[in-house]
């Protein structure tokens, strides 16, 4: 079944995210007490009362003014309340009615049986009655909590289940988890949007306006990819602002919750030193990666020499990155973004491959008879048998006498030797050695 959309909003710095945070149990959406740090809407599974519904924190909403992020915000509410089946307007009670909360309510008046009106940062209830003074917004008495310390939000919760319709059709357990990431200002927020059909994602000419991890479904070929379009990782040098360090962990955090990872690359730019290392972050989580090359319409020479040569100096940069495939399209026209699904699908399907024990050890003895191990000092490296032990990614365990004497040159030539078998397209493929038990 399908879960209920809940949308929170209001003004900038009522307590949205901090509301956001004490229904789901954590520091999901990121919290600062500067106008305009939540700027896209950000979803969280919530379960209250036997009903399960999908959480929305949005930007803070403003009044219509020249600013170019203040109206992606504001769009961003308006595609919010959309969708919603319930909207949690929030106002602040320490302050009392404000002329933005006049303007909030006018935008939701068209949607007024779907609001309930929130009167967070009553600190002292019951005491504190200043709620009452929000009557005149239009949408009933306003509901008393204090997100900050809790009371009221189980109240609340209550309340707002008893409005919300019945659960629809539910997503997949199986849904693939992927990752968009990269450097600010590539592309990242525009892809996801020309992937999902809508503006998902505030898109703005200023670097790093995707802020916090926004997790969108999109069902293909009767899959569920769970794309989660993250903020820019940054150089931990250079995260000094405490907004953009919150943001480049979530980023880490979502590499984390992936099963495959697209990393979005500016074709005009080519790889950075931080492209790599994001790349080997990826890698070492053990998720799959494809390398997105953004604005090829751009491109002086589009062609397959110019793709492959830029191929060629960023594999002899990361070697590893010779098994990882790159897809060089065009978030802004559209142009190959088709075949970016199709190649998530194919990256989980080979990142979760199984290979008989039979195969792999057939395959072994063929690499060690073509290129025996080095054996140091005189003393024989010998290799026993091999078995897959794990997936996602694919884990192969090699039983010898000696392996702490396996060099890292050879360990690479057996994983290629596997790559060159089964495959194994833009996934992590990793060697276990382990030593003969003696038999006693």
């Amino acid at each position: 079944m399908k879960r209920a959309t809940v949308a929170i909003v209001g003004r900038p710095n009522v307590g949205k995210s901090t509301l956001f945070n004490r229904i789901v149990g954590g520091r999901r959406a990121i919290v600062d007490h500067r106008p305009g740090v939540t700027r896209d809407r950000h979803f969280a599974p919530v379960e209250w009362g036997g009903r399960r519904f999908w959480l929305v924190d949005t930007g803070g909403w403003t009044e219509a003014s020249g600013d170019s992020l203040e109206a992606a915000i504001r769009r961003q509410v308006e595609l919010a309340v959309r969708d919603a089946d319930a909207v949690l307007f929030v106002v602040d009670t320490q302050e009392g009615p404000h002329p933005a909360d006049e303007a909030m309510a006018g935008v939701l008046r068209p949607f007024r049986d779907r609001v309930l009106l929130v009167a967070n940062k009553a600190d002292a209830l019951p005491d504190d009655q200043s709620h009452h003074a929000f009557y005149r917004l239009g949408f009933g008495e306003a509901f008393p909590v204090s997100a900050a310390v809790g009371k009221g939000s189980g109240d609340l919760l209550e309340k707002l289940v008893q409005r919300l319709p019945q659960d629809r059709e539910e997503s997949p357990p199986d849904a693939i988890q992927v990752a968009i990431i990269g450097r600010p200002n590539v592309g990242k927020s525009s892809l996801a949007n020309r992937l999902l059909g809508e503006e998902r994602s505030v898109v703005a000419a200023e670097p790093g306006t995707t802020r916090d991890a926004i997790d969108s479904p999109l069902r293909y070929h009767g899959r569920t990819l769970n794309f989660i379009d993250t903020a820019g990782l940054r150089r931990r040098s250079k995260v000094v602002d405490e907004i953009e360090f919150y943001s480049s962990l979530r980023t880490e955090r979502a590499i984390e919750r992936a099963d495959v990872c697209v990393l979005v690359v500016d074709a005009s730019q080519g790889m950075h030193l931080q492209d790599l290392k994001i790349a080997e972050a990826v890698w070492e989580q053990g998720a799959g990666l494809i390398i997105a090359v953004n604005k090829w319409d751009l491109t002086p020479e589009k062609d397959t020499a110019t793709a492959r040569r830029g191929e060629q100096a960023v594999v002899e940069r990361m070697p590893a990155l010779a098994a990882v495939p790159f897809v060089y399209l065009s978030a802004l026209t559209g142009l190959r973004v088709r075949r970016l699904p199709d190649l998530i699908l194919s990256v989980a399907a080979e990142r979760s491959r199984r290979i008989p024990t039979a195969e792999v050890n057939r395959v072994m003895r063929g690499l060690v008879q073509r290129n025996q191990p080095p054996q140091p000092a005189g003393r024989e490296i010998k290799i026993y048998y091999a078995s897959q032990i794990g997936t996602e990614p694919p884990d192969f365990a090699v039983v010898l006498n000696r392996p702490e004497a396996v060099t890292e040159a050879y360990q690479r030539f057996l994983v290629n030797g596997f790559r060159g078998a089964w495959g194994f397209l833009g996934s992590p493929v990793r060697l276990s050695l382990r030593r003969k038990r003696s038999k006693r």
